[in-house]
């Protein structure tokens, strides 16, 4: 007979426990509501600040514009227009920055803070027309401040500023003057005699080589030729003094100061002073504050802003021409040509005709 053992019972599987943990408030979670709010708030600030002093950024490519003094959170400006070194090129950061200038509606006043030997007559003339013209367009009044030197072609730009009195600073230690022409003329035939080197170039006429180093010349004919460049040179020269009239007008009323102002002399802030070519002993402050009370403002209620040249792009280090960089090395025959070319010059140096178009 057999027997069956019963089967043992399965044990029952307990049910899984479930823990809850709760975890501890967070600040976020506690003020994060607030925070969102407050930083809502703070980007609607930025928004209408951005808005409200817009003129204050600036556009990429120009000039950039920089806080200089006075009031930093002041909307409306005084605009200190920089004119440093020769003056070659008439299109370049000068030129920029009155154009900017021109753009901006919140400038107030310009304050020509001018460091400069001269430059070419051209380029001295172009950007006094194109001074002239921002002033009269915009109503602007203008202010010069001189740094170390303003002589020749940065005196004739300094007349941009109008016959207005007490306009033109000049800082204790400031040459300036050399109000005057010249015409860089070098006679190397004997040079090129001893090396049995003979200028035979052919030419329409007989004047065309006029101001040629190479020619070798008797002395009528040099005669002509200085006669025919000093005629170039008077006429320049006369538009210089009639400049000088239009932006001094004590010296306009005063032939022998005229006359003694204008030998090509250069002068010390002093002498500047009591010959009548620059009002004031003064810093670039002065100027400001001068410009202010032209502009019939408060200082406070102004900032004061100066122009750096943009950063160089990867563009502007490529040759306009070709694309491709330029040898350090290279010969560049355009320079060479346009080193020889006679200029007149409303400069103050020994050796202009170094210089060149685009330095």
């Amino acid at each position: 007979m057999s027997s069956e053992t019963p089967s043992a019972a399965s044990p029952q599987t307990p049910s899984p426990q479930i823990v809850l943990q709760q975890s501890p408030p967070t600040m976020f979670g506690r003020f994060g509501k607030y925070l969102l709010l407050a930083l809502g708030l703070c980007v609607m600030v930025i928004i209408s600040q951005a808005a409200s002093y817009r003129s204050y950024f600036s556009p990429p490519g120009g000039p950039q514009e920089k806080f200089q003094s006075l009031n930093a959170d002041a909307e409306q400006k005084i605009a200190v227009l920089s004119i440093e070194g020769a003056i070659i090129d008439a299109d370049g950061f000068v030129k920029q920055q009155i154009d900017r200038i021109r753009e901006d509606d919140s400038v107030r006043a310009i304050v020509l803070r001018i460091d400069s030997p001269g430059g070419t007559v051209t380029a001295s003339d172009y950007l006094y027309h194109q001074l002239r013209k921002l002033a009269k367009e915009r109503e602007l009044p203008m202010v010069v401040s001189m740094g170390s030197i303003c002589a020749s072609g940065g005196y004739y730009l300094a007349m941009a500023a109008g016959g207005e009195p007490d306009i033109i600073f000049a800082e204790p230690s400031t040459w300036t003057g050399s109000i005057g022409v010249v015409i860089p003329h070098y006679d190397l035939s004997g040079l090129l005699t001893q090396y049995n080197v003979k200028d035979d170039s052919i030419v329409s006429g007989p004047d065309k080589l006029m101001g040629s180093p190479t020619r070798d010349l008797d002395a009528d004919q040099r005669a002509k030729e200085r006669e025919l460049l000093q005629t170039l040179v008077n006429e320049s020269f006369e538009r210089f003094k009639e400049i000088v009239r239009a932006g001094r007008p004590k010296l306009a009323q005063d032939d022998d100061a005229l006359k003694r102002a204008t030998t090509g002399q250069i002068f010390s802030a002093d002498q500047a002073k009591a010959l009548g070519l620059v009002d004031e002993i003064g810093f670039l402050d002065d100027a400001i504050a001068r410009a202010a009370e032209l502009a019939g403002r408060d200082v406070k209620s102004l900032r004061a802003v100066k122009y750096d040249e943009p950063p160089a792009t990867l563009g502007s280090l490529l040759a306009a021409d070709g694309g491709a960089l330029r040898p350090a090395a290279g010969f560049d025959l355009s320079a060479l040509l346009d080193m020889t070319a006679p200029r007149a010059y409303y400069l103050w140096t020994w050796l202009p005709s170094l210089l060149r178009e685009g330095q």
